[in-house]
């Protein structure tokens, strides 16, 4: 009925994670799940890993070809800023080629021989290099790379809400190119606004700036800081334009370049609410669950049909509904006002790490048992500095298939979901995969009749500009 596991995007080695081993459908029982077969409506897409990537290539001189570039001269210098999750969409090679192709065409078209691709990182010190070697963007970009992070020397940016740092080194060129992808993350703090906006208050900025995101305010109160940025005249007088490398459930749906980013944030969130509404909807569904973590990067960030672990977490909730007040920081208020401890979603019963970095923190691990895959894995865990307390909480097996004995004996079910970077399927037990078939036709009802209209309406666009 179903089709045979779908082989997952390939891992990158790093100095962050355990050394990249057997995947786990290759060595449990699953069956995969098709997108399109879910929701026959969330099926376009230009890419999906395997297929041929000139595809990006074609798509992003397309996207390019109607947008302005007539600022840029041939003395200037360009910074093209890429931030470090897009080299881990789908092995990193589509976001790769659309950055190749921007620095192609602005070379091509407007004279410009200084060109410099500038590779960004969450916050550690050495995954910049990581990407540069791994992806060979050296040769690839002439030797104009450079690599970037959040405690490197600041540059004042003056806003309209006070004075905030940005990296001096992305902003110190002529002109910068925002290079960016739109697959939704950490939806729980930006509830889909303004998320074309986000490196602006995350990526381009030092660590004290950044911090305001997560630790100073609410989750819907800090979607400000990016936008004062972006429209700081520090910004405006060295924005160039943008090109965002876009995501469906099923694959890479677009290319789309555009010097006015508020018109490219518009059809992100359009497209978001629409695709990802109901695969986000149908994870809402499960009543029960073990979450598999299978991929090369920290497992909040780690794919499964497109989405994210970190969303699954907060699945029980209406993210995008913005009458629900959701995250405050580490807390939720719950329905008599009192603000008590965020939990993830009660139907991921056990979390079996396979592989994953450590380096966040996961909340609500006293609910929510983990069993670990692997002595050497566990060893890298319990140097944590984000979960002290892991291996205290955690139990360790000496590969996957005891750590999936223990995860039945800690809750007897046959529903199994794996995250492991795919987009277009989901990687699941056949029990799940018959669940998630049967709720997937009401919940497309209730997005296309209810959800969808209401999402739209708060964001001030109307539904029958969208849905007709």
């Amino acid at each position: 009925m179903y089709s045979p596991a779908v082989q997952p995007p390939e891992l990158m080695e790093s100095f962050y994670g355990p050394q990249p081993k057997e995947r786990a459908v290759n060595i449990l029982d699953m069956v995969s799940v098709a997108v399109g077969d879910l929701f026959p409506d969330i099926t376009d897409r230009i890419y999906v890993d395997g297929d041929d990537l000139s595809v990006i290539e074609k798509a992003t001189e397309e996207a390019l070809s109607s947008v302005d570039m007539t600022m840029i001269k041939p003395g200037d210098t360009v910074k093209l800023l890429s931030s470090e999750h897009g080299y881990s969409i789908m092995g990193g090679e589509p976001y790769v080629r659309m950055l190749k192709a921007v620095r192609d065409h602005i070379l091509d078209r407007t004279g410009c021989e200084d060109v410099r691709l500038m590779v960004g990182a969450y916050k550690g010190f050495r995954e910049s290099d990581e990407f540069i070697a791994h992806y060979d963007l050296k040769r690839r970009f002439d030797g104009k790379v450079y690599r970037y992070g959040p405690y490197d020397k600041d540059v004042a940016i003056e806003t309209e809400i006070g004075t905030v740092y940005g990296i001096k080194k992305i902003f110190d060129g002529d002109w910068f190119v925002h290079s960016y992808y739109d697959d939704p993350r950490e939806i729980y703090y930006n509830r889909q606004i303004q998320r074309a906006y986000k490196p602006f208050g995350m990526s381009y900025v030092r660590f004290e700036t950044r911090s305001i995101y997560h630790m100073n305010f609410a989750n819907r109160s800090s979607n400000f800081l990016p936008m004062a940025i972006f429209n700081s005249p520090f910004i405006q007088e060295r924005y160039a334009f943008s090109c965002v490398l876009r995501h469906s459930p099923a694959g890479i749906l677009a290319i789309d370049a555009d010097k006015d980013l508020a018109a490219i944030d518009k059809r992100i969130t359009i497209s978001h609410l629409r695709k990802y509404g109901k695969m986000m909807r149908l994870f809402h569904e499960i009543d029960e669950c073990i979450a598999v973590v299978d991929g090369g990067r920290w497992g909040f960030y780690i794919h499964a049909g497109g989405v994210i672990f970190g969303v699954f977490m907060h699945a029980h909730d209406d993210l995008f509904d913005l009458s629900n007040p959701k995250v405050l920081g580490g807390f939720k208020k719950n329905e008599k006002g009192e603000i008590v401890p965020m939990l993830i979603h009660p139907a991921i019963k056990v979390i079996v790490l396979n592989q994953a970095w450590p380096g966040i923190n996961y909340l609500g691990l006293e609910q929510t048992p983990i069993v670990i895959a692997g002595e050497d894995h566990a060893g890298m865990w319990k140097a944590d500095h984000c979960n002290p307390y892991i291996t205290q909480v955690a139990q360790i097996a000496k590969d996957l298939n005891h750590a999936m004995g223990m995860a039945y004996d800690i809750y007897k079910t046959d529903k199994i979901i794996i995250f492991d970077g795919n987009f277009g399927y989901i990687n699941c037990s056949s029990s799940m995969a018959q669940f998630l078939m049967g709720k997937a036709p009401e919940v497309s009802r209730q997005v296309d009749e209810e959800l969808l209209p209401m999402w739209l309406r708060q964001r001030g666009i109307d539904p029958e500009s969208v849905c007709r």
